[in-house]
């Protein structure tokens, strides 16, 4: 007998509850299990009145916001559609079925407003992040670090070259990403001998974005270029958990600086401390390798930033002996390369502004040298620019023979997965905030989500097959 359905819908009383209907194998269910917003609103609390209407619970709008990156949700008016009509989104809001879901215009103010004053998504992400290393997910033995590029949201056409003067102080009125990248300039005056010429860009931005003057105009990624922001990742090689996350500028200086901020606050807060440092060969420059080796005491496994070998056919730097007690290079026919040929009263560093040193063979040694025309066929003498940290970028060239660099080299994948994970499933290719404060808003709560994600896929998953296994 086929069944036909009634359609009636007028019963007075349900017998409803949200839980039951939530599947035991759904991934919020996971999440929620290890997501504790117990101490945000001690947090916020000093940013809110303590007179006037109640506002909307801080927590049920960052709860909100982990739905919406956890499921690539890109539109805050979406979020509250799906919000309102999934159970299993309302159940992980603490939602029931009569409670109103906030309007979409809700979270513009509070995270332009109180979230960015006080730092709550750097909060949330932090406790994330705790939680991941009392389950055990966090070793602090090796750390990977790179960078990834992000599109603005800027369009190509709303720019100008960076040559060209801007006042930015006439026409119509200036937009919060505007007044933050004045701000910025402000604050970074480049007479400041405080802060290091190293972290500002060596030439000028070949285009500006009118719209978002932070961002940079790049084509790293190849295809025409765009504006762009970069996130950059610092994460734990035991199960590829993010411990630190940081927005710049798509600029390669800017990047690589950026890991000493991550690598100090890690230590800071969390009291991590790597032995060993795993990135690619924009990681492997003469500062970087020094402040890793010098300053903080960690193993530069990083490809060593290097230009000096030849494919010419002519002898390379490393076809010359180093002499460290003579202070002194040896060509390959016994000759000297040194950097003073005379001495001073006042003793000169010869240190040039690639911070290098210069050594360089007499010219009567060239000059009736057997082997010039494979050594220097083009010059009167054979000169090597030897770098001041030569002795660091030596130890990350021996560090690169041990077979522990070929694990490092793959354990260096886990961050490359978690950004094609950001962007083909979290769906964060492009951004909608503007402003660096908008651009590390978005790549802290990506970040929180995908560490959220991992924790609930490697415990929740493991739990349940130990459950199964047979006693």
């Amino acid at each position: 007998m086929m069944g036909q359905q009634t359609g009636v819908q007028d019963r007075l009383f349900y017998s409803f509850n949200l839980d039951d209907h939530v599947p035991s194998t759904h991934m919020l269910r996971g999440i929620d299990r290890f997501f504790d917003l117990g101490d945000l609103r001690k947090h916020l609390a000093p940013f809110y009145s303590h007179t006037g209407r109640p506002s909307i619970d801080p927590e049920l709008m960052v709860r909100m916001l982990i739905v919406g990156y956890c499921f690539g949700i890109r539109s805050e008016r979406r979020l509250c559609e799906e919000v309102h009509l999934n159970l299993a989104y309302r159940w992980f809001c603490r939602l029931g079925l009569e409670d109103a879901v906030p309007d979409h215009s809700t979270f513009s103010k509070n995270r332009h407003g109180r979230f960015r004053d006080s730092e709550a998504l750097r909060h949330v992400f932090e406790s994330v992040l705790r939680r991941c290393m009392t389950e055990g997910l966090v070793a602090g033995e090796g750390f990977a670090i790179d960078a990834s590029v992000i599109k603005a949201d800027a369009n190509r056409a709303r720019g100008i070259p960076g040559t060209e003067a801007i006042d930015w102080r006439q026409g119509e009125q200036q937009s919060r990403a505007v007044r933050e990248y004045l701000e910025a300039l402000e604050g970074s005056n480049p007479t400041d001998e405080d802060i290091s010429a190293s972290t500002e860009p060596t030439t000028p931005a070949k285009n500006i974005s009118l719209t978002d003057p932070a961002a940079r105009w790049t084509a790293a990624p190849g295809g025409p270029a765009f504006y762009a922001y970069s996130t950059n990742y610092l994460i734990d090689l035991q199960a590829g958990i993010i411990v630190d996350v940081e927005a710049t500028p798509a600029y390669r200086t800017q990047e690589v600086e950026s890991t000493k901020i991550m690598v100090d606050r890690v230590a800071q807060r969390f009291g991590l401390k790597p032995r060993r440092l795993v990135g690619d060969t924009a990681y492997g420059t003469g500062p970087m390798l020094g402040w890793m080796v010098q300053e903080k005491g960690i193993e530069p496994h990083v490809p060593v930033w290097d230009k000096t070998e030849r494919k010419d056919g002519t002898f390379s730097s490393s076809d010359f002996a180093w002499n460290e007690q003579e202070n002194e290079y040896r060509c390959p026919e016994g000759h000297a390369l040194r950097s003073d040929r005379r001495a001073f009263k006042n003793p000169r560093t010869r240190i040039t502004k690639a911070d290098t040193i210069i050594y360089r063979a007499s010219q009567s040694d060239c000059a009736t040298c057997p082997q010039k025309g494979q050594c220097c066929p083009n010059t009167p003498t054979r000169k090597i620019a030897r770098s001041i940290y030569e002795a660091e970028r030596n130890v990350a060239r021996a560090i690169a023979a041990t077979p522990e660099y070929q694990q490092s080299r793959c354990d260096r994948k886990k961050v490359e997965m978690l950004f094609a994970h950001l962007k083909r499933i979290l769906k964060l290719d492009r951004l909608r905030l503007r402003g660096l404060s908008g651009a590390q808003d978005e790549f802290l709560l990506a970040a929180t989500a995908q560490n959220l994600r991992r924790m609930a896929k490697w415990l929740v998953t493991s739990n349940q097959k130990t459950q199964e296994m047979p006693a």
